[in-house]
């Protein structure tokens, strides 16, 4: 390890992850959502063309995740961190000065890639040096960093609705995540993890695997068709909805402020009740978030955003740790499969969504049915409850927290919300 790195206060690198996803995540995959509303007026895009747009990110995103778990070399990991942090900036930059949807999807295209490999390097490294420094209980906060980004991008559509138009916003955006990328050149750990025997999981019930591998297969690629139906089209329906023009940008700060503190607390109810329980009352809750915007009334608009925000990101984290229970000698394999499964869930949902709403012209059936396919992913892993091994009692705080055992074994393996 390079001697510089010693000389970084400890909670500096999870300082630098929390600002790196910020901006990888929380700007470079999602302002996409409170700059929808303006794209779609004053450039004519309709609810299909707005989905494609979404399934063109999600789609670079699933490759990039793929290549960076796979293809990376340990020794090129920074330089490759360090490319994808600035391609983040540059492509948004890039929706400002691009015209048309060919173009653009081109462009959503690359930020996806550039969002993966920020989010996938830097969660890896910065989960590492938690463990070695024997902060792994800290790890859980690292993903607030997607909700702090999601607050920015609403706060920055919110304050400048009236002087800047939709390329404006991209712009501003794109200056706060070069900003926010700063850290991954002075506060990220870039020297390479030492050597450290794995972290064990409880041992797992071979007999039940198949059953429980369809389970969670099945719940996972449910949970990514409908969970970015609101991630993608949350602050449009409310804009669009009578009473509530205006209130959109709002409602999307709530979500942000609702991803912080998720997966931390998540991840500690699943250390008392079980991780596979914990998930069937987050699926629940998130299915019930989805559909309340049908309601209508801002009661309704903001219970889904705290609901929609308080889950997907905690749902990420306790999926990718009781995969690692699942399959203890095979967690790589198996999360790069639950990776490229949720995130073809991604690019289904919002081109699905997208052509419901245009020929219903009304988000109202979009909605109802993304929110019947996570209930549907609930009943799933209420089935997969007599499978988890990770029950109470069985795994030590930490765990709770983040992905701790699965740094151990998979450094480079993806870790998102968002997926």
């Amino acid at each position: 390890m390079p001697a510089s790195t010693w000389h970084i206060p400890p909670l500096r690198p999870l300082l630098g992850g929390i600002l790196a996803l910020a901006a990888a995540m929380g700007i470079g995959r999602f302002a996409y959502t409170p700059i929808l509303p303006t794209m779609q007026e004053a450039e004519g895009l309709d609810a299909a063309q707005a989905g494609l747009l979404a399934a063109a990110n999600y789609g670079g995103y699933l490759v990039g995740a793929l290549l960076v778990a796979v293809a990376v070399p340990g020794p090129a990991r920074a330089r490759v961190l360090r490319v994808s942090a600035v391609a983040v900036a540059v492509t948004t930059a890039m929706m400002a000065v691009t015209n048309g949807l060919v173009a653009w999807s081109v462009v959503r295209f690359l930020s996806g890639l550039a969002s993966a490999g920020v989010l996938v390097l830097a969660s890896g490294l910065v989960l590492d040096d938690l463990r070695r420094q024997g902060r792994a209980s800290r790890s859980g906060w690292l993903f607030s960093g997607v909700g702090l980004g999601i607050v920015t991008s609403g706060i920055v559509v919110r304050a400048t609705g009236e002087i800047l138009n939709w390329r404006g916003e991209w712009l501003a955006l794109a200056l706060l995540a070069t900003v926010a990328i700063y850290p991954c050149w002075r506060w990220l750990p870039l020297a390479q993890p030492e050597n450290t025997p794995p972290a064990a999981f409880p041992p797992a019930q071979p007999n039940a695997m198949p059953a429980a591998f369809a389970f969670l297969f099945v719940a996972y690629f449910l949970e990514g068709i409908g969970y970015i139906v609101t991630g993608t089209f949350l602050v449009a329906i409310v804009d669009r909805t009578p009473g509530l023009q205006g209130i959109g940008a709002d409602v999307w700060i709530v979500v942000g402020l609702a991803v912080i503190p998720s997966a931390v607390l998540w991840g500690t109810l699943a250390v008392r009740v079980g991780y596979a329980r914990t998930l069937t009352y987050a699926y629940l809750v998130q299915a019930v978030g989805i559909v309340l915007p049908i309601l209508g009334g801002a009661e309704a608009a903001f219970a889904s955003a705290v609901f929609f925000g308080g889950t997907f990101a905690g749902i990420t984290v306790l999926t990718l740790t009781l995969a690692g229970s699942l399959s203890p000698g095979g967690s790589a394999r198996l999360i790069g499969l639950l990776t490229a499964v949720f995130g073809v869930g991604q690019m289904i949902g919002p081109v699905l969504a997208g052509l419901i709403a245009s020929r219903a012209q009304d988000f109202t059936p979009a909605l109802a049915v993304a929110s019947a396919f996570v209930f549907t992913g609930g009943a799933l892993m209420a089935a997969l409850q007599r499978f988890d091994s990770l029950h109470r009692g069985s795994q030590d705080s930490s765990i709770a927290t983040g992905l701790t055992p699965l740094v151990d074994e998979i450094p480079r393996a993806p870790c998102s919300s968002s997926g």
